[in-house]
């Protein structure tokens, strides 16, 4: 019996005997490093279906709550805007980041609910707003400390190419950005002071092992067990043992500068004291690497497959000299491509709901639906964003699987409404990611001169997608000196490279 209500009730999914489905509808310790194929497996042959079926799923086990998985974009906005820390409202499901809780602890922004995440979403929401990142001094100082990095990595490439004098250069593209993220956040957001090689070579490796380690946790520690106590007996837990010593001592060194107030720490806003706020500066250093670094790669990526965007994009920014905010906002080419990878490629590819209560939701074209209390809800983004019925040839003009950044202006020749257009890339509503203006300008940043620097092709046709705490890439590209891009960004020796 169909426990949800309304008129777009979802159907049934069935757990087994699914013939050819790649996975099962539930982590496991055998595919829980593949979360995509998972959602996947809840719409395995709903396309064959007309009904509100299509797109909205259900797992029903006799003694657990229900499991509901929607790819309806109209009902993802309304459980997004429902959600809040009144009775009667969702929260967030705190159950797929049992091992981030574990790793960061549980007074956090993504992990609480209720009260607590209330204050903390507001003490946040000043160093995190427009007003405070997108002021002149605050920005330059994000340009100034990205320049100043920039400089370093070109002149090893220049080095490296006059050393084996190659015209081109094969690299992974993921870890040269990761501590570049790790270090605008560092510096310029907490005012820590901590050198370049060493974030590279020490605190990146450690940390994107502790993010492994937290996907991994998550399905197999079901007890919760300390990683105190499992390294005891587990080589892979001491050596995560190991990693988690070195996270600490990095948040050790960016809250040592909160008393001087250097930074953005002077806006935030609040008397609590170091330890209070130590769970959530460890989210947002994770965050640093794992959520931003996957939108900037991504765009990368993406370019570097598509050459007719790749040179529009270098003609908007080749004559940038200066990277402010509102430069960065009108360049439209560039905050096209931005938002067609957040919507092919979202690093939340899913977002986890819980109904505290008998919810009943309606979209915005008038259907209804009751879920029940206690409903763990999956909003699966990632297909929601592919599927055709919502981003295809009909509603937007091209494929919906297809890298097309020329959708968007065509959505707004005709002007389409942008709510009905959401990519939900920073989430939605009251929980939308923190975050959210500073992956923003950080990404606008990286991508822009990266153009600006090189022409840069794929290795490889295709780029797989690696699930974990969000999705990411790793991507290999050839670069080639782009002669245009160096002397009008960089004022120092390292532009002979061009």
């Amino acid at each position: 019996m169909n426990p949800f209500g309304g008129n777009c009730r979802p159907t049934r999914v069935p757990l087994l005997l699914q013939t050819g489905r790649s996975s099962l509808p539930v982590p496991h310790p055998w595919n829980f490093q593949r979360p995509i194929d998972i959602l996947e497996a809840y719409f395995w042959r709903a396309d064959e279906e007309t009904g509100s079926g299509r797109h909205n799923r259900y797992l029903d086990v006799p003694g657990f709550p229900p499991v509901f998985v929607t790819r309806d974009p109209g009902v993802i906005r309304a459980i997004l805007t429902a959600t809040g820390d009144r009775a009667g409202q969702f929260e967030r499901d705190t159950l797929p980041s049992s091992g981030i809780a574990r790793a960061t602890g549980e007074d956090t922004l993504l992990f609480s609910n209720g009260p607590l995440w209330r204050r903390q979403r507001k003490v946040s929401a000043s160093p995190f707003g427009k007003t405070a990142l997108f002021q002149v001094d605050v920005f330059c100082e994000f340009e100034d400390t990205f320049r100043s990095t920039v400089r370093q990595r070109l002149m090893a490439l220049r080095q490296h190419l006059s050393q084996t004098g190659l015209p081109h250069l094969q690299i992974a593209v993921e870890p040269e950005i990761k501590a570049l993220m790790l270090e605008m956040l560092v510096e310029c957001f907490f005012g820590t002071s901590i050198n370049y090689q060493e974030l590279r070579e020490v605190y990146v490796p450690a940390v994107e092992r502790v993010i492994d380690h937290i996907v991994r946790d998550t399905v197999v520690n079901r007890l919760g067990l300390s990683p105190w106590l499992l390294a005891k007996c587990s080589r892979r837990y001491a050596r995560a043992f190991r990693d988690f010593t070195t996270f600490e001592e990095l948040t050790d060194r960016v809250l040592a500068t909160r008393s001087s107030g250097r930074g953005l720490w002077k806006k935030l806003r609040s008397e609590a004291p170091d330890a209070a706020m130590r769970s959530n500066i460890k989210v947002f250093l994770a965050g640093a690497l794992e959520a931003t670094t996957s939108y900037a790669t991504w765009a990368i990526s993406h370019l570097a497959r598509n050459e007719c965007w790749q040179e529009k994009v270098f003609r908007e920014v080749e004559t940038m000299a200066d990277y402010t905010p509102d430069q960065l906002g009108s360049a439209r080419d560039l905050n096209a491509v931005l938002d067609e990878t957040l919507r092919l490629t979202p690093s939340l590819y899913f977002l986890p709901r819980k109904a505290t209560a008998p919810i009943r939701i309606e979209t915005a074209d008038g259907r209804e639906m009751r879920i029940p209390a206690g409903t763990h809800i999956l909003l699966d983004v990632w297909h929601a964003n592919r599927h055709a019925d919502h981003w295809g040839e009909e509603v937007t003009g091209f494929p919906a699987t297809e890298f097309a950044p020329d959708r968007w202006d065509r959505l707004a020749v005709q002007n389409a409404n942008s709510k009905e257009f959401l990519h939900f890339g920073f989430g939605h509503g009251p929980r939308v990611c923190p975050g959210k203006h500073l992956g923003q300008l950080e990404v606008a940043l990286v991508v822009g001169v990266f153009v600006k620097l090189f022409r840069f092709r794929a290795v490889h046709p295709e780029n797989e997608v690696r699930a974990g705490v969000s999705q990411s890439c790793s991507a290999r590209e050839f670069f080639s000196r782009r002669t245009a891009g160096l002397a009008g960004c960089f004022h120092c020796q390292a532009a002979t490279v061009g």
